[in-house]
């Protein structure tokens, strides 16, 4: 027989452990030997699964009195009992022994607490417990049996900002049986299902003698492949049912975001240490994996007596319903999602993220050949001549004008670290200036301004537009790096963008706030506030928004409008406000916004103003 899982034991062995405490506990209450030793062996006994002596201290046939108290455990499918004595009275030649029971019954559900009594009187000049079935209960009779009826909470879906699943529903197939059909091979077919699944058979067969015995009981849970793969031998097991369930699990764009599912496994079971039962599905990736504990895990649980007769409930003891399962509402808007989507179809290797600009909630991620999650969001790029956006706020503030000239060499060092622009950069005249410079992202032009603004001002430029910010997302993210910039080289180079490191949510957030006015911390999901499903959990602490100059961001956004004024980036409708920028490896950037949409598209050897300029297209259609 398999081994019970790691949880399960653990509580078994923790109940031992306090087991010789309890003995001393009860035995030291107490200096008379009667009736105060037959409370004590009895419910020593009773939870130390020494039945032999539970039994003995009892007026019932010895028998009879184990088989109900091992039958109480796997009715209850009891990981463990423990009990305190709560009082002895004494009358003449009887006894009364009130008692608190506490009984863990596994797979997480609560502990079901109860209080109780124990009759005893004396029988030959000892005392003993009278033996009846309401020992163990107070509402238990004869001809009855405890249950442990659930009733799983169906998957709940990822949402997107206007209450839209975002996965469509996909079939599981769960396994089990009616303990009624199985008659007396109920072990036997579990150990069938064991060898073919690999779950602990103690652990299935415990569940089965658990449940009420007219119910279907879900055991194993197949995806559509292992199901495919394994159904000749289910077949084979006479009694082995199969309940296809529609559950809301396989994603939508953006599918790296909203993240798979998978059915519940031996291995994860063991892993997750949660609520799961079969039937359920586990979240493997993105906010699937996330939020697994909202979306899944919800389980009722009622403590129940059945008529041995009949099978039909007689009275509920006890009843849970455990933590509400919920949706998880995203700020994904399906419109932009599309319009990603279709915008990065034609590269080979891009994303692009949509930010609103006045919220920091994520509009969209669209990657092609890049991970969603790992690249889009939390991907650690050079920023190239996109940090020229952050640069220009440093300068402005120093008070450089936009119309100040800047000759754009070929070549260029500043502080003895050369620069040069890309061998295919459209020459500007002598006379541009440092918005047109700005505008069409020239190296040498830019990191000449080195010696103009401060380490200290570029940092502080670089945090006001939220790059180093300790945001968080319940997913990876990742909110840019700068170095220390010690010399003027390393100045230089940062305007350039060749020694700081952004992705593209970070970068997409900057365009927001020059276009707004506040940089604000992204926003992905709205509810629930924390993926930790834990009453005590306080919401995630996000730094606080950050004001832009007024003045400043005023001049900057004409540079931006220039920056994106007759190029590809402005092919819908409306003004768009962005700049392009190289960055190694062939890499170009795109950085902007129209109307309340800001944007930051990374692509290789593709023209990144083109995508952004197919994305407002879509946008607008």
């Amino acid at each position: 027989m398999r081994g019970r899982p790691m949880r399960r034991a653990r509580r078994i062995l923790a109940a031992t452990a306090t087991l010789a405490v309890a003995s001393t506990t009860l035995t030291g209450c107490f200096e008379e030997s009667s009736p105060h030793d037959a409370v004590r062996d009895f419910l020593v006994g009773w939870q130390s699964e020494d039945y032999e002596l539970a039994a003995g201290r009892t007026d019932g046939d010895p028998a009879k009195v184990r088989k109900a108290l091992e039958d109480a455990k796997l009715e209850l499918d009891a990981a463990s009992f423990r009990f305190k004595i709560t009082g002895i009275s004494v009358a003449g030649d009887e006894s009364t022994a009130d008692f608190h029971a506490e009984v863990d019954l596994g797979e997480n559900n609560p502990l079901w607490e109860y209080e109780s009594k124990l009759p005893l009187h004396l029988v030959d000049g000892a005392w003993k417990v009278r033996w009846s079935p309401s020992v163990l209960h107070p509402q238990l009779k004869e001809g009855q049996r405890f249950a442990v009826d659930t009733e799983p909470k169906p998957r709940q879906p990822v949402l997107d900002r206007a209450n839209d699943p975002l996965q469509s529903d996909t079939v599981l197939y769960v396994a089990g049986v009616v303990p009624d059909k199985l008659g007396e091979r109920a072990e036997e077919v579990v150990a069938k299902l064991s060898d073919v699944t690999g779950y602990a058979q103690d652990r299935l067969l415990s569940r089965v003698r658990s449940s009420p015995p007219d119910k279907f009981v879900p055991l194993v849970t197949f995806g559509r492949s292992r199901y495919q793969s394994m159904q000749a031998k289910l077949s084979a097991i006479d009694g082995i049912e199969i309940d296809a369930q529609e559950q809301p699990v396989n994603p939508d764009a953006p599918r790296q975001i909203v993240g798979t599912v998978s059915a519940l496994t031996p291995e994860t079971e063991q892993k997750l240490g949660g609520p799961q039962r079969a039937g359920d599905s586990v979240g493997r990736s993105g906010l699937q994996q996330a939020y697994q504990d909202y979306l899944t895990g919800s389980t009722e649980t009622k403590v129940i007596t059945l008529d041995l007769k009949t099978g039909r409930q007689v009275a509920q003891l006890e009843e849970w319903r455990g933590r509400q399962n919920v949706s998880v509402k995203t700020t994904i808007d399906r419109t932009a999602q599309a319009s990603a989507e279709q915008a990065v179809a034609e590269t080979q290797t891009s994303a692009l993220v949509a930010v609103q600009r006045d919220t920091g909630e994520i509009l969209a991620v669209g990657t092609k050949g890049l991970h969603q999650e790992r690249h889009a969001l939390a991907g650690k790029f050079p920023a190239g001549t996109a940090f020229s956006i952050v640069a220009a706020d440093a300068l402005l503030k120093e008070q450089v004008s936009p119309k100040q000239r800047l000759a754009c060499p070929q070549e260029r060092t500043v502080g003895g670290a050369k620069f040069a622009n890309a061998a295919n950069s459209t020459p500007l005249p002598a006379s541009a200036t440092f918005q047109e410079n700005f505008a069409k992202g020239c190296v040498t032009a830019l990191a000449s301004l080195a010696r103009r603004v401060s380490a200290e001002g570029l940092l502080k430029s670089a945090q006001t537009l939220g790059l180093e910010q300790p945001w968080r997302l319940p997913l990876k993210s990742f909110s840019g790096k700068l170095p220390k910039l010690s010399s003027d080289a390393d100045k230089a180079k940062a305007i350039a963008g060749q020694n700081v490191q952004v992705s593209p949510l970070s970068m997409a957030l900057v365009a927001a706030a020059v276009a707004s006015g506040t940089w604000r911390p992204p926003v992905l999901v709205t509810e629930p506030r924390t993926p930790d499903a834990t009453a005590t959990a306080p919401p995630v602490t996000q730094p606080a928004p950050q004001q832009l100059d007024p003045k400043v961001r005023a001049t900057l956004q004409t540079m931006m409008r220039a920056g994106a004024a007759g190029t590809p980036a402005q092919a819908g409708k409306g003004k768009v406000y962005g700049i392009a920028a190289t960055a190694p490896e062939g890499m170009t950037w795109w950085v902007g916004w129209q109307g309340n949409v800001a944007i930051a598209v990374l692509a290789k050897n593709h023209d990144a103003r083109a995508v952004a300029g197919d994305f407002f297209a879509g946008l607008a259609n």
